[in-house]
């Protein structure tokens, strides 16, 4: 159980210089990290559910996994995955909540969350609470997956994915009540870039309420704020189908 936890590092949104590169972070409550399991490769090893707990790190529950040759890792925790469930991975597990199985054994209309874009690397796409994403089409070495932005994506169909929805459904619906609990995450306060000084943020300046005083709002680093701010030849290109709905 200790190699599955260590103490989270304080960082405050700064790098190796001192310097703030992330704003509005800093003085969250100590907390530990734990180690997830995202490859899921204990390929042909059954797994027990032997807890479920809650994770600070994240906004979806994690649980904690015996696997039959003694070792426990921490997974993702799908809706109703319970305690005593038993989870596999690999090509012949069966399509079950909790396994995890190649994309390209998984029938259209398959729902998956923590999918690889990257055979070997770990899942990167749907970790959120009550995401998943489906598979919607298979296109050689591709599959088409729907991501929860509704955008359809081209991923390599022999990374691995584990099916099921993500749970904790109703964290999207969470009301934090006051300042003092998202000080207690690390979150610091946000304040208008109308409301600082020039040399603060592109919109500061100017008397009184003067607006941003500019054709197009523009973030914190000059850039623009508004409207179409993908980079016009990103590398993903060539695998987005189709483009996610605004």
């Amino acid at each position: 159980m200790r190699k599955l936890k260590f103490i989270k590092k304080k960082r405050s949104g700064r790098d190796v210089s001192g310097k703030v590169v992330v704003r509005h972070q800093g003085g969250e409550h100590k907390r530990f990290m734990r180690v997830i399991d995202f490859k899921r490769n204990k390929i042909g090893i059954k797994g027990r559910v032997v807890a479920i707990e809650y994770d600070p790190n994240r906004t979806c529950d994690i649980a904690l996994i015996q696997y039959d040759d003694g070792e426990k890792r921490y997974i993702l925790c799908p809706e109703g995955l319970k305690l005593n469930d038993l989870v596999i991975s690999g090509e012949d597990a069966e399509i079950k909540i909790g396994n995890t199985l190649p994309l390209y054994v998984m029938p259209i209309g398959t729902v998956v969350h923590n999918v690889e874009l990257t055979p070997g690397r770990g899942g990167q796409l749907a970790r959120s609470a009550g995401t998943s994403a489906i598979v919607a089409a298979h296109e050689g070495t591709y599959v088409h997956l729907k991501l929860p932005s509704r955008e359809i994506r081209k991923v390599k169909d022999k990374g691995y994915a584990t099916v099921g929805n993500l749970g904790n459904v109703n964290w999207k619906n969470e009301v934090f009540g006051k300042a003092g609990r998202k000080r207690h995450m690390g979150i610091r306060p946000t304040v208008r870039g109308v409301a600082q000084n020039p040399r603060s943020h592109p919109h500061g300046g100017g008397e009184a309420r003067s607006g941003i005083g500019m054709s197009t709002p523009k973030t914190f680093y000059g850039r623009p704020a508004v409207g179409k701010t993908r980079k016009k030849k990103k590398y993903s290109d060539k695998y987005i189908v189709q483009r996610r709905k605004k």
